[in-house]
This record gives C-alpha cells, sequence and structure tokens, in this order.
C-alpha cells in the first residue's frame, strides 16, 4: 500500500505548497509472487528423458549374412527428396535397369501418409487398440510408452531411410519426419543421398532413356564423374 503524507504550514496567512511523501509497501507484491510460483510448481509436470529404441544385430548363428540382407531389404523403404517438393520413394533394392522401380508420390495425405499406412497397417492398428486402452484407464502411462515402443519396434515393421538432395527444402524434410510419427514408424534414418540415387531420379524423368545412355557411353573410369 502507498502512503501519502501531507505537510502544510501557514506562515503570514499564506500557505506554502504542500510536500506529499509516498512510501510504497511490497509486501502484497511478495505475496502475490509466492502464490505465482506455487501455482506454477502444482501445474508443471516434469518433462522425463527422451529415449531411443536401437535394434541389435541377431545373435543366431544360423543365419547367413547373406539372409540378413534380404530381410533388411525387404523391410526397408527409402525416400528420395527432391528439388521443387519432389518426393521419390523404392522399396527393397531398386532395379537401376527399370526406371518404373522408383514410385513418385507426394507429401498429400493421399501421398506419403496413404503408403506408409499400408506397409504399416499392422502396427498402426495395434497402436489404435493400445491408445484405446489408454482411454479407458486400463493401463497406466508407463505401460502404455513401454507397449507401444515394443509395437513400433517390432520385427515386421518397415524401415524408412530419408535421403535428401541439396535441392530439397528443410519444409519437406520437416514434412517427412511428421509423417514418421502420424504413421507409427519406429525405425527410421536420415542418411546422405548417393550417387546411385541421383541416377534413379534421373532416370525416372528421362523415363528410362538415361539408363540407355549410361549403357552406351560409361566406363568404369568416368562412372562416378557421370553420375554426378
Amino acid at each position: 500500500m502507498a502512503e501519502i503524507q501531507e505537510n502544510g504550514n501557514k506562515k503570514g496567512g499564506k500557505s506554502k505548497q504542500k510536500k506529499m511523501t509516498v512510501r510504497v509497501d511490497f509486501t502484497p507484491m511478495v505475496d502475490m509472487n509466492m502464490l505465482l510460483i506455487t501455482f506454477f510448481m502444482l501445474c508443471t509436470s516434469l518433462s522425463k528423458p527422451q529415449t531411443m529404441e536401437i535394434s541389435m544385430p541377431s545373435n543366431d548363428k544360423s543365419i547367413t549374412e547373406e539372409q540378413q540382407s534380404k530381410v533388411k531389404a525387404s523391410q526397408a523403404i527409402t525416400l528420395l527428396l527432391g528439388d521443387a517438393d519432389k518426393l521419390y520413394y523404392y522399396e527393397g533394392e531398386p532395379d537401376y535397369k527399370d526406371y518404373t522401380s522408383l514410385k513418385e508420390t507426394s507429401y498429400q495425405a493421399d501421398g506419403l501418409r496413404a503408403m506408409l499406412l499400408k506397409r504399416n497397417r499392422t502396427a498402426v492398428n495395434e497402436v489404435n487398440k493400445l491408445k484405446q486402452q489408454k482411454l479407458e484407464l486400463k493401463i497406466s502411462e508407463d505401460d502404455f510408452r513401454k507397449q507401444l515402443s515394443e509395437i513400433k519396434s517390432g520385427k515386421d515393421t518397415p524401415t524408412v531411410i530419408i535421403k535428401a538432395t541439396d535441392a530439397a527444402s528443410y519444409k519437406n524434410l520437416i514434412d517427412a519426419l511428421d509423417e514418421m510419427q502420424i504413421c507409427n514408424i519406429g525405425k527410421y534414418v536420415i542418411t546422405d543421398i548417393a550417387d546411385a540415387d541421383r541416377f534413379l531420379m534421373k532416370n525416372y524423368e528421362s523415363k528410362g532413356e538415361l539408363y540407355a545412355e549410361y549403357r552406351r557411353i560409361v566406363t568404369p573410369k568416368n562412372r562416378r564423374i557421370w553420375l554426378k
């Protein structure tokens, strides 16, 4: 509270100008700050540490390296982010001789999202059931997170490899990562694009004519330069 004290003296019938002394009481402000601190302490939840699931190689000696590579390729989806919002993908190992092995899609819901949901349909259905159990309070938050992680990292779930060209925009990369969360993709990685991937994109745009030219003029010495 602020208190005002007035001092006025009359001398010779004339009154002097009144002097006012202001004293500010900060006690209510301290009380308000304490209430705010208590409010934020009660309403704010501490953030839990984020963890990343890592799938380690199998220790089964009966599985050959060739068999492991085939399994990984069959579950892999490679996204190629090009310029002008162009998006391509291929499943497993691409066929460089056939330009149709590379597919073109978009960042819309009926493009990339529809393809990922189709490939990850089993995991998506299990996640939806798990979310319903959480809403009905049948499982705790910790159990929900544990089971969700197990579903996303299942052995039958796809692994998405994201490769962006220098001409791709940052927005395209963010859109692709958003689709990973929407489609419950638990295994994905961002890596550098290879010369072979650039060749796939150029060959697709030329409808296979680039491969015919490649077979005609490329030698082992100038192969890398020609692909760039």
